[in-house]
């Protein structure tokens, strides 16, 4: 069976508005003969023959009568469906949750200020955010998830990634600490106590542990933690040294109210690691998604602004190393 001519679909709406030929004709900037074809391509397509004469007038058929009220909503949705997809977005109304697959530590850090920003420009719309156990692109690949948010890797070339800000490591113990003392931290003297690093998986060793070696030391690593909250937490309460994102510390002094983060204190490293890239990833299927495209830009903007700010406490962290 041929399929059915989508073009008529405005021809049936405007024939079955106007119970005329003539008035449809005119409505549509056609000829009265080419309306006349065209109702008789209807009522093949149909099987029925929609308008038939009574007197000097014509009226609806029963199955006409029935594509009366559905023939406007299907015009309705089809034009919705081709319009130009920019112009589809209203934040105002937009209702949708955008899943985000990041580390705990972002979502404390730049989760609140994002919340906000959605509340205030897309207020029906929510956030999800959920754990990434390891870096992969299934989800991002299944649709399961909108963005990939992190330190991003080989993620395959067909996969956007744009950059979002830059940050570091710094160490940190806690207040009173031998470090904490310190004017000028060597790397002899980081190297001498014990650590503690956030890992998800394997022993949590990367580039200090590099640089580390290249001048001979090593640092022993006591303790491995899936979060950078239990890590603060073990530094609080031990001699340990605890490696952080300098984001993550800041955020904990900005939000204590008192410019500092309580029981700790962060240093800069004693060895250069180079900085950390944190991007945002998706899918090619959601680039020119209007939604997908104003979560990415508020995202970006949340970012940049936050992490000025936090940068602006960069005070906080008060050893420096050499």
């Amino acid at each position: 069976m041929a399929e059915a001519d989508l073009n008529l679909l405005i021809a049936l709406d405007v024939l079955l508005a106007e119970k005329s030929v003539a008035a449809a004709a005119r409505r549509l900037g056609l000829s009265e003969s080419a309306m006349s074809r065209t109702l008789g391509r209807l009522r093949q397509t149909t099987g029925d023959p929609l308008l038939v004469r009574a007197g000097r007038h014509m009226v609806l058929t029963p199955h006409g009568e029935q594509l009366l009220e559905a023939a406007p909503l299907a015009v309705a949705q089809a034009r919705a469906l081709l319009k130009p997809a920019a112009s589809a977005l209203n934040l105002a109304t937009l209702e949708r949750v955008f899943t985000l697959r990041t580390n705990d530590g972002f979502a404390q850090v730049f989760g609140p200020a994002l919340v906000a920003a959605l509340a205030q420009s897309a207020p029906h719309a929510g956030l999800r955010f959920v754990a990434k156990p390891e870096k992969e692109d299934g989800p991002l690949r299944e649709g399961l998830v909108d963005l990939e948010i992190g330190v991003l890797k080989n993620m395959g070339p067909e996969i956007y990634l744009q950059a979002l800000f830059q940050d570091r490591f710094i160490g940190v113990v806690r207040a009173g600490h031998p470090l904490a003392q310190s004017t000028i931290l060597t790397p002899q003297a980081y190297a001498t106590y014990g650590h503690i690093v956030v890992a998800r998986h394997g022993t949590g060793r990367g580039p200090v542990d590099n640089k580390l070696s290249s001048l001979g030391l090593a640092r022993h690593i006591v303790a491995v933690v899936p979060g950078l909250g239990a890590a603060l937490s073990i530094a609080r309460q031990s001699d340990l040294v605890a490696l952080v994102p300098a984001s993550f510390f800041l955020h904990q002094a900005q939000n204590s109210g008192t410019g500092s983060v309580p029981g700790l204190v962060g240093f800069e490293l004693p060895v250069q690691t180079g900085a950390i890239t944190v991007s945002q990833m998706w899918h090619p299927r959601q680039h020119n998604d209007p939604a997908h495209r104003w979560l990415r830009e508020c995202l970006r903007e949340v970012c940049t602004r936050q992490y000025a700010m936090l940068n602006a406490m960069a005070g906080v962290v008060v050893v420096n190393g050499q």
